[in-house]
């Protein structure tokens, strides 16, 4: 009786522990399956001028708050998923002047504060970039560090969210100066 006794206790405890993990994997595939779908179906999709305006706003409002003096600008509409794929998120790649009295690691601090007091948060220093900050807001990631070639230069590094599904896949893919729009030269 005894070791019936426990048999079924084993065998219950067996089928409970077969139960709960075939549940746990049906949770985990369903939460990854539906992580996969919001990349291909965003639930508020962003055309082409609003994926533009969303990093290029942000790049001019830095550019405002930081006074950074704007040597060039541009534009790119890059896949999320691969080289060609919707969804497709805006991005700005801006190189400005690095003020000459001014140290590069107190420099980039300043402008990090000056953006956080604006609304925006910091993030994980990027790993590849001395002096680099990451920051934050409304869904857009900006990255601003000192040059790699020119320690006289600064580049700021904007992405937006990965909400325009238009298909672009046949587009030309290149940078559009956008230089202008931030009074460079001036």
């Amino acid at each position: 009786m005894r070791a019936r006794g426990v048999r079924a206790v084993l065998a219950a405890a067996l089928v409970t522990c077969l139960l709960l993990g075939g549940a746990v994997l049906l949770v985990a595939n369903r939460q990854r399956a539906s992580s996969a779908n919001s990349l291909d179906h965003p639930v508020r999709p962003l055309g082409d001028a609003a994926t533009e305006a969303q990093v290029v706003d942000k790049a001019k409002q830095i550019v405002k708050i930081a006074g950074l003096q704007t040597t060039a600008a541009g534009y790119l509409l890059m896949s999320c998923k691969n080289r060609d794929d919707p969804p497709y998120q805006g991005a700005v790649y801006l190189t400005f002047a690095l003020p000459a009295e001014v140290r590069a690691d107190a420099y980039f601090r300043d402008v990090t504060a000056a953006l956080v007091r604006h609304g925006w948060t910091e993030g994980l220093p990027p790993n590849d970039q001395v002096f680099g900050r990451t920051m934050s807001t409304d869904g857009v990631t900006a990255i601003i560090y000192r040059h790699g070639d020119d320690t006289g230069a600064g580049v700021l590094r904007l992405y937006g969210q990965c909400r325009n599904v238009n298909d672009h896949r046949r587009d030309t893919t290149a940078w559009v100066d956008i230089t202008s729009q931030f009074g460079a030269g001036r």
